[in-house]
């Protein structure tokens, strides 16, 4: 009886050891420009189930989340992002999906004028 009481205490203590988090925290690279990417990527990482939070930091290109390990993943997180246009450093955005968003959101070649000289 002592043993099995023992066995069963070990186990436990195994499974809670190595159990996933339930508020996981993560951070990753997500290209981008503007508050209208930001909301996408926001929206986006939110809609994954699991997703409790997500920040997306324009000057940094950081997105900071809170996830449910035991409903989701990074992976599937990544993929719903570049699905809507966006980046990461494992992942690329089709060509179809990256056109999809606002001309000022093109992240992939340098689309302003900064520095540029305008003749009147």
């Amino acid at each position: 009886m002592k043993t099995t009481v023992l066995s069963i205490a070990m186990m436990l203590m195994a499974i809670l050891t190595t159990a996933q988090d339930k508020n996981k925290k993560m951070t990753f690279d997500v290209n981008g420009k503007c508050a209208m990417c930001k909301e996408r990527i926001e929206k986006a990482a939110l809609n994954v189930k699991g997703v409790k939070y997500a920040n997306w930091d324009i000057p940094t290109h950081q997105l900071s989340i809170i996830m449910d390990e035991r409903k989701t993943d990074a992976m599937k997180i990544k993929t719903a992002i570049v699905a809507v246009g966006h980046d990461t450093k494992e992942l690329k955005a089709t060509e179809e999906a990256y056109n999809s968003v606002h001309p000022c959101c093109k992240y992939r070649e340098d689309n302003s004028d900064d520095g540029a000289i305008h003749k009147m």
